[in-house]
C-alpha cells in the first residue's frame, strides 16, 4: 500500500474501530514525519532515538483522538501533537525554559490587558499594551505568545482553516519539513499579531486593525502577503 493508500479514511476509520493491523500500519508510515520532527530538539539533552519515541506517543495519541469529520489531513493533524509530547518532556525535563524576563513580562501584560478591558470594555492594543506596561510592543508579543497556545495547520480561521489558506498541495511532505509555528515564528512582531488576533483569536480585520491600531485596508493588505510569504515557506 501506497502512503496515501495506509493514510486514506477508511484506514483511518479501520483503526479507530480497533482494526489493529490498519493502526500498525498507519503509526508505521507517519514515523518519518516523527523523525522529521524529532530531529529539530537534537542538542537539548535527549538522545534522538528517545525524541523518535517520545514523538511516536505523540502520533499515537493523535491517530487515537482523531476527528474524520473535520476534513483535516492525518499528517496536518499530528504535526502539533507529536511536537507537543516532545515539547511537554523537554519542558518537564528542565531543557526548554521561557526565561525569567519573558515570563515577568507576561504577568505584566495579563494584568494590564485584564485592567483595560475592565476599563474601556475592549481589547487594548499591541501599542497600548506597551505603554501601560512599559516594555517594548515587540516584547508585548513575545509574552503574549509565551502563555499562548501553539498555532497549528487546523486552527479556526473564520469558516476556514490556517491549512485551507495556505494550501494544502503535497502537505504530509510540507508537514515533514517544517510545522506552521515555525513558519510564524519568522514573521516580524506585526505579522505574527495580525496572524494572531485573525486565525488563533477568530477575529474580523476590522477588529484586529482596531487592536493592532491599524487600518482595516492595511490588515487586509499585510494578511494576504502573510499568507504568501507561509505559502512559500511551507512549500
Amino acid at each position: 500500500m501506497t502512503f496515501a493508500e495506509i493514510n486514506a479514511p477508511e484506514q483511518l476509520k479501520k483503526a479507530k474501530e480497533g482494526d489493529r493491523a490498519a493502526f500498525d500500519r498507519i503509526i508505521a508510515a507517519n514515523l518519518g514525519l516523527v523523525r522529521s520532527i524529532a530531529s529539530r530538539f537534537t542538542g537539548r539533552g535527549t538522545e534522538y532515538e528517545d525524541l523518535v519515541q517520545i514523538g511516536s506517543i505523540g502520533l499515537i495519541k493523535a491517530l487515537k483522538n482523531f476527528d474524520l469529520s473535520a476534513g483535516t489531513c492525518f499528517s496536518t493533524y499530528a504535526v502539533p501533537m507529536v511536537t507537543g509530547e516532545i515539547k511537554k518532556h523537554l519542558r518537564d525535563d528542565g531543557a526548554i525554559k521561557v526565561s525569567r524576563n519573558i515570563k515577568r513580562d507576561a504577568t505584566n501584560v495579563a494584568r494590564r490587558r485584564q485592567d483595560f478591558i475592565k476599563e474601556n470594555g475592549r481589547e487594548p492594543t499591541v501599542n497600548e499594551l506597551a505603554s501601560l506596561t512599559g516594555i517594548s510592543a515587540e516584547n508585548v508579543i513575545a509574552a503574549c505568545e509565551a502563555s499562548a497556545p501553539m498555532l497549528s495547520f487546523s486552527a479556526p480561521a473564520g469558516d476556514t482553516t490556517l491549512e485551507n489558506l495556505v494550501g494544502t498541495d503535497n502537505i504530509a511532505e510540507t508537514c515533514e519539513k517544517l510545522s506552521l509555528r515555525q513558519a510564524i515564528a519568522r514573521l516580524d512582531p506585526e505579522e505574527r499579531a495580525i496572524i494572531a488576533q485573525r486565525y488563533y483569536l477568530g477575529r474580523s480585520q476590522k477588529e484586529t486593525g482596531e487592536r493592532l491600531g491599524l487600518t482595516q485596508v492595511t490588515v487586509s493588505r499585510r494578511e494576504k502577503n502573510i499568507l504568501k510569504k507561509l505559502r512559500e515557506s511551507l512549500l
